[in-house]
This record gives C-alpha cells, structure tokens and sequence, in this order.
C-alpha cells in the first residue's frame, strides 16, 4: 500500500535496534494510592502483529496510551527504537479506539486532515484520500458526512486516517468489537495489507479468533502485570502462565 525507503544501519542505528521498536523499563501507573500498571521491562520488536490480551481491568488500553503518550506513567520510561519518545517520536505512530473518532465533515475530508497535519502538499491530498478510501471500499462515499456512515464504515474510515499518516507504529485498541462479520473482515484487511507494508501493529483483542489469524506473538496481561509474552502459537496451545491458561480455557480471571 505505501513505499517505504530502506537505508543501510549505521553502527549507532544497530545499538538502538537491540532495544527493540518500543521498549519500557520501571513503568508504573499509580491512581489515588493504587497500582494499575506495574512492568519492570517490556520490548516489542518490529515485524509481525503483537497482540495484547488479557481480562478486563487488566491495563491493556492503558499500555497502549503510555507506548502512544497519551497518559504519562509514574514513573519509569519509555523508549521508541532506543531513543525516548517524545512528540517527534510520537508522529511517526497512530492510535485507533474502540469507538470511532471522527470529524463533522465529509468522509474525503477526515483523510485529507490527516494528510495535511502531516505535511502532504495540497495538490495531493485529494487523490491520495481517495486511493486510500479505494482500499478500503470506501471511495463511493468519499463525499458524504462521516458521522453519517454506519458503525462499521465509521471504523474503517477511522483505521484508514490512521494509515494516511504512513506510521511506523499503529496501535489498535479492539477495533472491531460489537461490529458486524463483514465489517470485521474488511478492517482486518486493512490491518493485514498495513503489517505486510512495514507497519507495526500492536492490537488489543478479546477474540481469540482474531489473535490467530493476525498475530504474530501475544503479549498477555493480569492485573496490570505483564505475565507472559510468547509467539502465538505457544500461546495458544501450551501457555506458560496460569493466568493465559485460565483465560484461554473460559475461566473468570480477577
């Protein structure tokens, strides 16, 4: 879907890349005297989809928005390819929610915002929008109100908005929850195509179903501990903590 221009690793390049795309050490989140997110260390390498999984409550869309800075932990830090993440850093990320966040205007126009926030000559954001919209089935509606679209199209458009900024990283926090089958499809599509041109997705899901057929390795959550990060298929038939083993087979996790 989108060029990437590969360069040769300079030496200090190589250092950064041992510590991963995205890493964090001491990282704490505390609220009125309780913990909510407690990790030592994380690292999540470039390459295939991670996702994140875990009960509810557990911090999953809260490690999300720390990795995006969106919420500023307690204390500890936060790093993108070695280097600690500040509003630079940050653009070359993008965030989707669980709910559709989108503009009062057409649906063209949403693409193109994004597209101008990130420095796309106007000449080009018309054609541009429209190539994305193409991709995601969404070019017959290019003219019409967003707010109008269904639940489903509100998403994709969301996702594709997302994709018009080119990120390195696109967190995704259950985009597809309550949406329809087809739905469903189409923005995991989307997601597929994006991973395959380079970008990195780390995807918060409940599905088990959907973790097989996106993921590359899951990184599992409880109470706000990080208690196993796997490939997926070790997580999926012989998990190592008794927390994934009891989530995977229906028990209720607290």
């Amino acid at each position: 879907m989108f060029d990437r221009t590969m360069s040769t690793l300079h030496p200090e390049h190589s250092i950064r890349a041992s510590h991963g795309l995205l890493s964090a050490s001491d990282l704490t989140v505390t609220l009125d005297g309780k913990t909510l997110l407690d990790i030592p260390s994380i690292r999540i390498d470039a390459g295939g989809p991670t996702i994140v999984m875990g009960p509810n409550g557990a911090g999953k869309s809260l490690l999300l928005r720390l990795l995006h800075g969106l919420v500023l932990p307690s204390r500890g830090s936060i790093f993108m390819q070695g280097d600690p993440l500040d509003a630079k850093r940050r653009r070359r990320q993008a965030m989707v929610f669980q709910s559709p966040v989108i503009l009062r205007r057409s649906v063209r126009a949403n693409v193109e915002f994004a597209l101008a926030a990130h420095g796309v000559p106007r000449a080009r954001r018309r054609s541009e929008a429209i190539r994305l919209l193409t991709v995601a089935g969404l070019q017959d509606k290019a003219r019409q109100s967003a707010p109008s679209l269904s639940g489903g199209e509100r998403q994709k458009l969301t996702v594709v908005r997302a994709l018009a900024t080119r990120p390195e990283v696109l967190f995704l926090d259950e985009p597809t929850s309550n949406l329809d089958p087809a739905s469903v499809m189409a923005i995991e599509n989307l997601i597929m195509n994006a991973s395959a041109e380079g970008t990195k997705i780390v995807l918060v899901t409940h599905d088990i179903g959907q973790a097989g057929r996106l993921g590359e390795d899951v990184l599992f959550l409880h109470q706000g501990r990080i208690t196993e990060q796997t490939p997926l298929q070790a997580f999926t038939v012989s998990p190592k903590s008794q927390e994934a083993a009891a989530y995977l087979s229906g028990e209720l996790l607290i």
